[in-house]
C-alpha cells in the first residue's frame, strides 16, 4: 500500500494484525501522547456498519486512521455517518494523509450528511471536505473541540438549487444554519 491507497475495511473483513495496528496506532495517539483517559475501545468499531479507512507505510505500518459510524445518534438529527477516531502517527504529519482517508470517507458517504467532533487546531482540515463548524467550542477529553456538520451532497445541491431561486427573490438561502 502507498500512503495514497486507502484500505476501507468493516469489522469482520479486518485480519488480527489490522486490528492491532489500528489499536496502537490510535492508543499511542490518544492515550499516550495526547494522554486521553477515556475509555478508545467503544465497541462501535465492530458494529457491522462501522467502516475503518487507513494508509500504511512502506513497511505495511498503519500511518494514519479514521471510522466512519452509521447511525451515529449525532446532533444534528438528519446526519446519518459520523466520522471519528481520526489520528496521523507523529513521524507521518503534514504529509496529507488524513486528507486522503477523509477524502475517500466523503466519497463514499458524502451523498447524505455527515458530522464529526474536530479538535479545534485542526478543524481546517475537515473545512477542506465541506464540514461547518456548529455551536461552541467544548472539551472532549480535555481537548478543545468543534463540532462540525456536512450536508449530504443531493442536500448541497437542492439548498444550492434554492438558494439561486431564493437569491433571485431577495433572498440569501442559506444553505447551513447552525442548531
Amino acid at each position: 500500500m502507498t500512503a495514497h491507497s486507502p484500505v476501507r475495511k468493516t469489522w469482520s473483513e479486518l485480519s488480527t494484525a489490522e486490528l492491532y495496528g489500528i489499536v496502537k496506532l490510535r492508543t499511542d495517539v490518544f492515550y499516550l501522547e495526547q494522554k486521553v483517559d477515556e475509555e478508545e475501545l467503544d465497541w462501535r468499531d465492530a458494529e457491522p456498519a462501522t467502516v475503518h479507512y487507513w494508509l500504511t507505510d512502506e513497511a505495511g505500518t498503519i500511518t494514519a486512521y479514521l471510522r466512519v459510524l452509521t447511525d451515529a445518534q449525532p446532533e444534528h438529527l438528519d446526519a446519518r455517518h459520523a466520522i471519528g477516531r481520526v489520528v496521523t502517527h507523529p513521524l507521518h504529519r503534514g504529509k496529507g494523509l488524513a486528507q486522503v482517508l477523509l477524502t475517500a470517507a466523503v466519497e463514499e458517504f458524502g451523498h447524505e450528511a455527515m458530522l464529526l467532533h474536530a479538535q479545534s487546531y485542526v478543524a481546517g482540515l475537515y473545512a477542506r471536505v465541506g464540514f461547518e463548524a456548529f455551536g461552541e467550542e467544548y472539551l472532549e477529553a480535555g481537548i478543545p473541540h468543534l463540532s462540525m456538520y456536512r450536508p449530504g451532497s443531493a442536500a448541497q445541491a437542492s439548498a444550492a438549487g434554492s438558494a439561486a431561486g431564493s437569491a433571485a427573490q431577495g433572498d440569501s438561502g442559506a444553505a447551513f444554519g447552525s442548531r
